[in-house]
């Protein structure tokens, strides 16, 4: 049951008394007036008494305990505290490729799935070879036509040489006219351009021989690549074995995430702060209670124009596997770091009159103060006051009901600060 105090009860019951008194007098005007104006001086003395016992000061300290603000207090420290952000953006493979074949043919057989494990130079699809094969057969056989073409070129050369040689001694001596000494002379030049001609075809059957068998050679699908390890993983498969490809239609994707990267988003801001080589703890919703560590490895050299922001890749060791590409992971980086300095929970700021500060409170008169503060990194709930130096006990719970100099009641005090 709800129990007034002593003043307040005084003074209801005062107007009860005085209220019952206006039915025990009479009905006339004039006694009605006169119970009117004996409840307002009921009201005029009940208010006195109470104003006087509410702002009466506890005796023996002169201060106003029915006014004092209950607050919470925590000690100014000194300690550690770091400039750290955290981003969020997905992980990809740290390289990826897909294996298409150069020529069109029927899948005759595919030789992995997805998850297969693949060792670089390794098998992976083979294409119908039968119309290369006889592509190799046809050139072989041009070649050797050409071949033979060239030993009859040789041949007509030789004779051709030796006819010239003939009729230029015969011509020495007077016996063989000039006429066919010319004639001599062109069908050698004939015979050797025969001869070059045989001997061109050669190479372009050999230069033909060759590309049949590259041709052929495509039809036997293989998975290189020149660094990273020696093993890769199957991530898709695009095509089932008897349909028939064209030229660079995908077949499987390869993908090594023995590392993985975590693509990020850096915003003006921050964008000086990054810098490679800079540690980044990974976090991930797939694994709460596990962090990854990472190294920026690349920072975009601008923003882009529509977000104002860079992409900024970390790289992040994954030899266990755990982490797979198209994972939505936070990063965070730590920009710099402070040992010794003056931290305070970011909570206590409050502004007065456009300026920021704290109240600090003075557990013996039980008042606080107003510290205008300028401040510096905040690292989760805490923040650096760089100026000026602040020590003692700040109110972290009850501020935004103080003025400079009020009387406080501390009710509680915080030892720990939490980041």
């Amino acid at each position: 049951m709800f129990t007034l105090p002593d003043a307040e009860g005084w003074f209801y019951k005062g107007i009860y008394h005085r209220y019952g008194a206006i039915h025990q007098i009479g009905g006339n005007v004039k006694n009605k007036v006169i119970a009117v104006v004996l409840i307002v001086a009921a009201g005029f003395f009940g208010w006195r008494y109470l104003m006087g016992t509410s702002s009466a000061p506890e005796p023996g300290t002169g201060r106003d305990t029915a006014r004092a603000v209950p607050v919470e207090v925590t000690p100014i420290k000194r300690g550690s505290i770091r400039d750290v952000a955290q981003f969020t953006g997905s992980l990809r493979a740290s390289a990826r490729f897909v294996i298409s074949p150069k020529i069109q043919g029927r899948l005759e057989e595919l030789r992995v799935d997805i998850g297969d494990h693949v060792e670089n130079g390794m098998l992976i699809a083979v294409l119908d070879g039968e119309e290369y094969i006889l592509a190799v057969t046809q050139a072989e056989a041009e070649l050797e036509v050409s071949r033979a073409n060239l030993q009859d070129a040789k041949s007509a050369l030789e004779i051709a040489a030796r006819e010239l040689e003939r009729v230029q001694e015969l011509q020495q001596e007077r016996v063989a006219s000039e006429a066919e000494l010319d004639t001599a002379q062109a069908k050698h030049s004939a015979a050797r351009a025969a001869h070059e001609v045989a001997k061109a075809q050669i190479q372009q059957r050999e230069a033909a021989l060759e590309a049949a068998r590259v041709r052929l050679s495509y039809t036997r699908i293989h998975a290189r690549w020149s660094d990273g390890p020696e093993k890769r993983i199957v991530s898709e498969k695009h095509i089932d074995e008897g349909n028939m490809l064209r030229a660079n239609d995908p077949i499987v994707a390869i993908v090594d995430i023995d590392s993985v990267i975590a693509q990020i988003n850096v915003i003006e801001r921050d964008f000086p702060e990054i810098r490679i080589g800079q540690s980044a703890l990974i976090t991930a919703d797939a694994y709460p209670d596990r962090t990854f560590e990472g190294r920026v490895v690349r920072r975009a050299p601008i923003l882009a124009e529509e977000t104002r922001q860079a992409m900024v890749e970390i790289r992040i060791p994954n030899t266990d596997l755990a982490l797979a590409p198209g994972m939505y992971v936070r990063a965070r980086i730590e920009f710099s770091r402070k040992e010794d300095a003056t931290i305070i929970p970011a909570s206590s700021i409050v502004n007065r009159d456009d300026q920021k500060g704290i109240f600090i409170a003075d557990e013996e008169t039980e008042t606080a103060s107003f510290l205008p503060v300028e401040t510096g990194i905040t690292e989760g709930e805490i923040v650096e006051i760089t100026h000026p130096v602040a020590e003692g006990m700040v109110v972290t719970l009850g501020q935004h009901l103080l003025e400079d100099g009020a009387a406080v009641r501390i009710v509680g005090t915080i030892t720990e600060l939490e980041n």
